[in-house]
């Protein structure tokens, strides 16, 4: 095989009635790329990224208000001594149910983002924080009460997880795509790291109920922020041409890219769109669940979605967050507000050089980069962890104290270029309109699903088996190298469109970065059939 080249499409082997299809993708092989990256764009994505300061906030704010007095006193339990603590199962349930809320509000997020549009739904999720938060700041001394508002504030980020990043999706200029739904992942690395700085702050009140009470209340605050502002942003214009709102449709697009209303990449976005509801109306008048499986390549990219979702949880930097505090204890750092902040400010400033990470490289090469990287500081971190740290007296092994550290902020800054922010990118590129919502909502539950496990689990494990539970991370994080550079297709600076052609056609994951989009193109929803994706033969 010699190398890509970029030919015309050939009709003389396809039935008359397919051949003016080819005719019109050679006529359009040369579509020029007009868009540009406008306010409008950046703002709208932005603004719907405030549900990943939600998401962040709500889930840094919880690991610093154990240690306070005041919370300790009326949710946790007394010990032999007179002093009050939180027993594992407490503790777990406490943490682990905002992941089961934000399951639910995962699988219900895809139904209504589709009956309200993603504007509406996004509105009406965040204002379910609101509601949780009462909840808890309400609770007096019964910690069920607490994890009962932090239950339906899981509700809100779930659904959140789910309709924020389909909305920057299907509203962002292919070329600036993935920045903008990677800045999902950067707002929820700053709403955790304004969570710990806030807690830092009132901890030093740690004996009023003003300690825990002011930063769960501002969660209140972001979501009032977002659920008022999304409502001054055009509707997704897919969503709107879906629904009959075809001027609408035009007109936003052409405002998000900067363009006249009847540019030629306008009408050529425009005609995609069609040409994709087009087909997937003739496959079915009324939507299946089980399509999400059977329809066009739909099971591969169901699975992929969901062992992405996973993936994120499993390569296992969340462990760090969790087991934190006993490392830095190593080298002499005990005060537990300080060890989150080192982590939260590494994995923020991280995220934030993701944003050009992924707008330069690609998904592929990043996420199988990040996780052979990750693969490695695990390795390192527990072998390190469990043979060279003195257990008893950690501050006896102050060498292999640094070298954890050094470890754990590696593989944060790894999981925050990488797996962090691209997971969230590439599952709302990788399904048709039909199914999108749907899919991205198993995939997110799929991702809260393993959130839950590790959040609850992780203290019995790590009592049980220390530092190697680094191991299992180490493992799945091998694994995750494989599946991507086998199964996942480039989609940079791709339409969504072409992203799901490129599936349906079997273009080949390891060659696909070459494929060229322009070369194809489609009339009344029906593929030619011809594979573009191949190398010119020798």
């Amino acid at each position: 095989m010699g190398a890509f080249t970029k030919r015309k499409l050939s009709n003389a082997h396809l039935p008359e009635d397919e051949r003016p299809q080819v005719e019109l993708a050679n006529q359009q092989s040369n579509v020029p790329d007009e868009q540009k990256v406008t306010a409008l764009a950046v703002t709208a994505g932005f603004t719907a990224s405030l549900g990943g300061l939600i998401f962040g906030y709500v889930s840094g704010e919880i690991s610093g208000f154990f240690p306070m007095t005041d919370y300790s006193r009326r949710f946790g339990q007394r010990n032999d001594n007179g002093q009050y603590e939180f027993s594992a199962a407490r503790q777990g349930t406490i943490v682990g149910l905002v992941s089961i809320g934000a399951l639910i509000g995962a699988l219900i997020a895809g139904k209504m983002a589709d009956m309200l549009g993603r504007r509406l739904a996004i509105s009406i999720s965040a204002f379910f924080t609101c509601i949780g938060t009462v909840i808890e700041i309400s609770s007096s001394t019964h910690w069920v009460q607490f994890a009962i508002g932090r239950l339906v504030t899981g509700l809100s980020i779930g659904s959140l997880s789910v309709v924020v990043p389909m909305y920057q999706s299907e509203c962002s200029p292919a070329p600036i795509r993935g920045i903008i739904v990677s800045s999902y992942q950067l707002f929820i690395t700053f709403g955790i790291w304004l969570a710990e700085m806030v807690n830092f702050g009132t901890s030093r009140i740690h004996t009023s109920s003003a300690s825990w009470r002011i930063p769960n209340g501002l969660s209140f605050a972001w979501a009032l922020l977002l659920g008022t502002l999304i409502l001054f942003f055009p509707e997704s214009p897919r969503y709107a041409y879906g629904h009959g709102r075809t001027e609408e449709a035009r007109t936003t697009i052409a405002k998000l890219a900067g363009l006249p209303e009847h540019s030629a990449t306008v009408d050529h976005q425009i005609n995609d769109i069609q040409n994709k509801i087009n087909e997937e109306s003739e496959l079915s008048k009324q939507f299946s669940f089980s399509e999400v499986f059977t329809g066009p390549r739909m099971f591969y990219r169901t699975m992929l979605g969901i062992v992405l979702g996973c993936g994120q949880q499993l390569v296992g930097v969340n462990y760090f967050f969790y087991f934190g505090t006993t490392v830095f204890k190593s080298t002499g750092i005990e005060n537990s507000y300080i060890t989150q902040l080192i982590l939260g400010s590494v994995n923020v400033v991280a995220t934030i050089v993701s944003l050009w990470v992924v707008g330069k490289w690609g998904r592929r090469p990043i996420l199988m980069i990040g996780a052979a990287w990750m693969m490695m500081c695990f390795l390192i971190y527990a072998f390190v962890g469990h043979f060279a740290i003195d257990q008893a007296n950690p501050l006896n092994t102050p060498t292999a104290g640094r070298v954890l550290i050094t470890f754990s902020c590696l593989s944060i800054v790894a999981f925050a270029i990488s797996w962090g922010p691209l997971v969230w990118a590439v599952n709302s590129e990788l399904y048709p309109l039909r199914y999108r919502s749907v899919c991205m909502g198993l995939a997110t539950a799929s991702n809260w699903f393993w959130n839950f496990m590790l959040s609850f689990f992780t203290r019995f494990i790590t009592d049980e088996i220390d530092y190697l539970y680094g191991l299992v991370f180490a493992g799945c994080c091998g694994a995750l190298v494989v599946i991507v550079f086998f199964f996942v297709i480039e989609s940079k600076d791709r339409t969504l469109e072409e992203v799901d052609l490129m599936y349906i056609q079997h273009v080949n994951p390891i060659t696909s970065a070459k494929w060229d989009g322009n070369s194809y193109r489609k009339e009344g929803g029906r593929s030619t059939g011809v594979d573009v994706s191949s190398s010119a033969e020798a």
